[in-house]
């Protein structure tokens, strides 16, 4: 469904002559296609949007690297792709949202301790994937078990 929609907006894209957007889909939809062939499967949505989150990451490292390097027009230009990609990802959850499912993956694992944290961590990852910056739910996760 995901892999359908990106075809249909890079189709819309060109008809329209957008080439910035049209080039940022064209860089997703390679990565998908060479993720297809190295595993020999066919994409879920669930795979899609593992590749489009690391594609952001990915983004976000190079405007940083470009900014230092003092090259704001591929800061922009990077920017603007994250702003494409952002598009095909789900609605991110609130704080109040991540604090309660950290609070259920804690009970659920009965955790205890800082020594538990990869159990919470492997609860959590598969409720909050795509919805939450896990770098971010981490360092949640281990404030909550240090108290």
């Amino acid at each position: 469904m995901l892999r359908k929609r990106i075809e249909e907006e890079l189709k819309t894209a060109m008809r329209a002559g957008d080439t910035r957007r049209r080039d940022a889909l064209r860089l997703l939809t390679a990565a998908l296609k060479q993720k297809e062939v190295d595993e020999r499967k066919q994409l879920a949505d669930a795979d899609i949007l593992g590749i489009v989150e690391k594609m952001i990451k990915q983004r976000r490292d190079s405007i940083a690297q470009f900014k230092q390097g003092g090259r704001p027009d591929l800061a922009d230009k990077e920017q603007f792709e994250i702003s494409v990609l952002e598009h095909y990802l789900p609605q991110p959850f609130t704080d109040a949202e991540i604090d309660g499912a950290i609070q259920a993956a804690v009970q659920e694992v009965g955790a205890t301790g800082p020594s538990d944290i990869g159990k919470v961590m492997g609860s959590l990852k598969a409720k909050l994937a795509g919805r939450a910056d896990m770098a971010k739910v981490s360092a949640r996760v281990k404030a909550a078990l240090a108290r």
